[in-house]
């Protein structure tokens, strides 16, 4: 017999590696609690709940059970949705995809005809609507409940990542997670603006359960989203401006995709494709200008218990491995003095949309620098520049002259991640080292309006956001920007995973290989890097 919990058909990923339950002859030894029926209601997974959403019908009928025509006699057949089944179709109707979501139409329907094991029929006895079996009657909802937890006995559950085996509760937890995924994307109608390199993550971030959005030119995207009353998906440093204010004067939805915050090693900038993204449908974290998906969690929503302790376990874990957005780095720490209060001022791109946007008018790491001294006169100063611009790859180079009329050293080789935990204080523009260092328990000051100022975790010298101001844990702050907030792609199987399995397999090295594309892009920045400092020695 097929499981009740199946995993959605994800693209180019064996269904072994996905599956999270295998039929067993007999029963498992593990018991089916009220908790776990519940649970499975809440997250309205079983059967194929990743499939089409067709127009809601007042009617659902399983073609082939037998029905009494009188109940039908005033109803149009589009109000009837027939599923495929065997044998003849004893009234008229709307014929249903084989996959579509039952969730979605045992909803808004008043009752299903078809025989009590039917996973429809199991679905509707959770949903509290009525099931029609094949005499005409309606079926007891104590009996469909005992009919399903027979189906979730019948059945070993395992981690899709692992392999190791699991129960009922934590594979509904899973497929959970998965519905939680790919419903943000429904209604993509076009990306545009992906780079070429990244496509093919950025394919597998997007998968809807039954497509992929196109990747097609900004324009082209646009008058496609009109058509179909979709959103437009764009990586916004890559489509022009013009283009997403003519989405938002017509009324067209764009959802802006952009890297997460933890991702696969190695930069972005050196075509390391990433592990996690963001798709935001109300603006874009780092623009603290206007609303973002980010800011709408922290300033509203209420975490559970279990959601806040599991940020609290993600948040350990990731102290523990070490894990960072920039991956492994270099060893060893810069000499800082003792009895003197040492400080890291952490530099940026200076063209980066995040300085632009979230700044909040520090005009790059020269202005930066200086308001860090002026902030703290009397403290050992180490610079760090960004591993971008260190690479050769963006811009915001300064020379060392420049830098050392306000810091009292430079630093560019040691792990990051240790040298925030060595000093006193950490300053910061609007760098993701900043959420880092209080992940990390340091004390953060922070120049301009990034998603994790305005909370209660941080000294902001910014003036404050009216859109914030609610006190945060740490833990709160987690939970919404690693766990709600992003989407993750495991590096071995291909699926859609949860921090947890990221941080995984950051600590153990399990990320892609270093492609040709990379090596070019490498060998890119190191000919910008050595005509950089070749232009400063030649022009003193």
């Amino acid at each position: 017999m097929t499981p009740f919990l199946r995993s959605p058909p994800f693209p180019n990923v064996d269904p072994a590696v996905a599956a999270v339950s295998l039929p067993v002859d007999g029963r498992a030894a593990h018991g089916v609690t009220d908790a776990a029926l519940d649970q499975l209601r809440v997250a309205r997974v079983g059967g194929c709940f990743w499939g089409a959403r067709p127009d809601p019908v007042r009617r659902l009928v399983r073609v082939g059970t037998p029905l009494d025509a009188r109940v039908f006699v005033e109803m149009d057949s589009d109000q009837i949705g027939l599923l495929p089944g065997q044998g003849a179709a004893h009234v008229g109707g709307r014929m249903l995809p084989a996959d579509c979501d039952p969730w979605h139409m045992i909803e808004g329907a008043q009752a299903i005809h078809a025989g009590a094991e039917d996973d429809w029929s199991l679905i509707a006895g959770l949903m509290g609507v009525p099931v029609i079996g094949a005499d005409g009657v309606a079926v007891e909802p104590a009996r469909l409940h005992a009919l399903l937890r027979a189906r979730l006995t019948a059945a070993q559950y395992r981690d899709p990542f692992s392999g190791a085996p699991i129960n009922v509760s934590q594979a509904i937890a899973q497929l959970a997670d998965w519905r939680r995924h790919l419903d943000g994307n429904r209604g993509l109608s076009a990306a545009s603006g992906m780079a070429f390199w990244k496509r093919e993550a950025i394919r597998a971030f997007l998968w809807d359960g039954e497509r992929s959005p196109p990747f097609v030119s900004a324009r082209r995207g646009l008058r496609k989203a009109q058509r179909e009353g979709g959103a437009l998906a764009v990586w916004p440093s890559r489509v022009p401006a013009a283009i997403v204010a003519q989405a938002e004067a017509e009324g067209i939805p764009v959802a802006r995709v952009e890297d997460g915050f933890l991702r696969s090693r190695g930069l972005g900038a050196a075509l390391h494709p990433p592990g996690s993204i963001v798709v935001d449908r109300s603006g874009i974290y780092y623009n603290a200008l206007g609303p973002n998906d980010l800011e709408k969690l922290l300033a509203t929503q209420d975490f559970s218990p279990a959601l806040v302790e599991r940020a609290a376990r993600l948040r350990a874990r990731i102290c523990a491995s070490g894990v960072t957005k920039y991956g492994a780095q270099g060893v060893g720490l810069p000499a800082l003095p003792k009895g003197r209060r040492t400080v890291l001022a952490v530099g940026q791109v200076d063209d980066d949309l995040s300085v632009r946007l979230g700044g909040a008018g520090v005009v790059g790491n020269l202005d930066f620098l200086q308001r860090v001294r002026r902030a703290e006169p009397d403290a050992f100063i180490l610079y760090r520049p960004h591993p971008d611009v260190q690479a050769g790859h963006r811009k915001g180079h300064l020379t060392d002259a420049a830098a050392l009329a306000h810091a009292d050293a430079i630093d560019s080789g040691g792990s990051l991640m240790e040298l925030v935990q060595a000093v006193d204080a950490v300053h910061v523009l609007s760098s993701l080292t900043g959420f880092e260092a209080l992940i990390r328990g340091c004390a953060v000051t922070v120049h301009g309006m990034p998603f994790y100022a305005g909370w209660g975790l941080t000294h902001d010298v910014a003036p404050p956001s009216p859109r914030r101001g609610r006190q945060r844990t740490i833990d709160a702050l987690v939970a919404a920007a690693l766990i709600l907030y992003p989407r993750y792609l495991d590096p071995v199987t291909r699926l859609p995973c949860g921090p947890e399995v990221m941080v995984e397999r950051l600590a153990n090295g399990s990320t892609p290989p270093v492609t040709w594309l990379i090596r070019v892009r490498a060998m890119q920045g190191k000919l910008r890097r050595f005509m950089t400092l070749a232009a400063e020695f030649f022009h003193g």
